[in-house]
């Protein structure tokens, strides 16, 4: 039986793409078939091949199952902003409905494990009335949380547990990012969250740069995942 994840962070720079690809590396070694989807992306680089996101390309560099560019990140946004404004001033409309379908469709693609990454923190909207975070309730889909380890992380990932948790979603893990190479008193924070979030913590990952991702991946346990 396939098992789905959505993955969230406590901010736009929490990391949730780089850890991602890193549990993506994991379960490859594992001998997992293994794909990821970025349903809505915000930012994007002209390409040969067209427009693309940074995000939406390293998860499909990170996965062992081949999908197209539009099964993985079927909406795209050129400013990097917050998707309900891109949309806005793109003139388009994006719903739950609408992301949930295109997300359906790729995961009907026969692999042992899989990713549905957000964008930014957990409630960012996608229109006047929904939120990404309802598409991890509409799919019924157990949530891992990346948070990134920087000053004011323990108010910012407490608040997002308990945001996910009151939406009535699974916290399947959690996984401490440093994403401040200097922060102080960083595993006394770690220890801080581990006492507070009462939900597996996945691994404690810290500072690299994407090319020691490979390194990373011994931070992780990847069996501590149960749906």
């Amino acid at each position: 039986m396939p098992r789905t994840f959505f993955v969230t962070g406590t901010d736009t720079d929490a990391g949730k793409t780089f850890v991602t690809c890193v549990m993506l590396q994991a379960a490859n070694e594992q001998g997992l078939k293994t794909l990821a989807l970025k349903p809505v992306a915000a930012g994007s680089d002209e390409t040969s091949d067209g427009p693309r996101n940074a995000d939406a390309l390293n998860l499909m560099s990170a996965m062992n199952i081949k999908l197209s560019y539009s099964q993985v990140n079927p909406v795209l946004f050129e400013a990097p902003i917050a998707p309900h404004i891109a949309a806005q001033e793109e003139g388009r409309r994006i719903t739950v409905d609408r992301l949930t379908g295109f997300c359906r469709g790729a995961l009907m693609t026969r692999h042992d494990l899989s990713f549905i990454e957000g964008a930014g923190g957990w409630r960012v909207p996608l229109n006047d009335r929904e939120m990404l975070a309802d598409l991890a309730k509409a799919m019924n889909l157990p949530v891992i949380l990346v948070a990134g380890m920087k000053l004011g992380c323990i108010s910012h990932s407490l608040l997002t547990v308990e945001s996910i948790l009151q939406s009535g979603c699974q916290l399947a893990g959690w996984v401490a990012n440093q994403v401040d190479p200097d922060m102080s008193r960083f595993q006394e924070n770690v220890e801080a969250l581990k006492q507070s979030i009462h939900a597996p913590c996945l691994g404690v990952v810290p500072w690299c740069s994407e090319q020691q991702a490979g390194d990373a991946v011994v931070s992780l346990d990847l069996s501590l995942l149960t749906v």
